[in-house]
């Protein structure tokens, strides 16, 4: 990956959560590309470590530490690592986040057949067990809460930082089948711009990012089929995303490092920004 155009982070300190993730893990690698010491924060420590090493392998700084994002004392002992190897940090993207089965309709909409007959294998509405909304909500909601409590308290005492949370096209209109996933992703949204406003006189900015759909291995099988064409939730998705195409990785980068270079981005505070191909723009019409 080549960073076409990037600010000088040469001494800034990065946390990046779920940094093992295909999209998080390719924001660490950019932003270790423009000179910052990169901590990729994941609950799967050898991934984590992986991408610390490709990083290391370019020339880069960075180290993988273990952490889960919706367990203060695990996140405590992360910032103490982090303090120990790099210091203080000064930039936190909070990328920990996901859907999960249990959290998800098996179809779009509700029939009366379907509660009359109790097809087997039929998620509805009101199947939805409470476990599973709740593991969805937090991980999202509560995994950028508690590490923006860790690791904000002392860009306080340093004067400043920047905060980047990861919203989703649900938090603007939810999809159908994700409640969960939608509703924790409109409170990321939400989160984002009240803490922008809290912490607006402590210099230090909060904005999210809101990435359309991009094909990954956490999302792959939903989008394709085995023999790698698109399901017909996929065609859909694509029908509404004027582009036409799903999203890579990489086209993600310009808007991250936009938003932690001061210089550029300086009085941007408060936004949630879409990257999506068009697909929020679009009205299906």
């Amino acid at each position: 990956m080549k960073v076409l155009s990037k600010p000088d982070l040469k001494d800034k300190i990065v946390v990046v959560t779920g940094g093992a993730g295909e999209l998080c893990g390719c924001f660490s690698e950019a932003l270790a590309d423009c000179d910052a010491k990169v901590a990729i924060l994941d609950l799967r420590k050898e991934a984590a470590e992986d991408i610390a090493s490709k990083i290391i392998e370019k020339g880069g700084t960075a180290i993988g530490i273990e952490a889960n994002v919706l367990e203060l004392k695990s996140l405590i002992n992360a910032e103490k690592i982090l303090k120990k190897e790099f210091g203080l940090c000064n930039i936190l993207i909070n990328g920990a986040g996901g859907n999960h089965p249990k959290g998800t309709t098996s179809r779009e909409f509700l029939t009366k057949d379907d509660l009359e007959s109790e097809k087997e294998g039929i998620i509805t509405f009101f199947d939805l067990e409470q476990e599973g909304i709740e593991f969805v909500f937090d991980l999202n909601f509560i995994g950028t809460l508690l590490p923006t409590q860790v690791f904000a308290k002392h860009m306080v005492e340093q004067d400043g930082g920047t905060i980047i949370n990861i919203s989703s096209m649900n938090a603007f209109t939810p999809l159908t089948k994700i409640p969960a996933y939608s509703g924790a992703k409109a409170a990321v949204s939400n989160f984002t711009q009240w803490l922008a406003v809290h912490f607006s006189k402590v210099n230090i900015r909060v904005n999210a990012i809101a990435p359309g759909f991009f094909l990954t291995q956490q999302n792959r099988s939903l989008l394709t089929n085995n023999d790698g064409s698109y399901t017909e939730r996929a065609k859909r998705i694509l029908d509404h995303t004027p582009i036409g195409r799903f999203g890579n990785p990489e086209e993600l980068i310009g808007t991250l490092l936009w938003l932690v270079d001061e210089k550029a981005s300086g009085f941007v505070n408060g936004v949630v920004i879409p990257v999506d191909g068009g697909f929020s723009a679009y009205s299906g019409v």
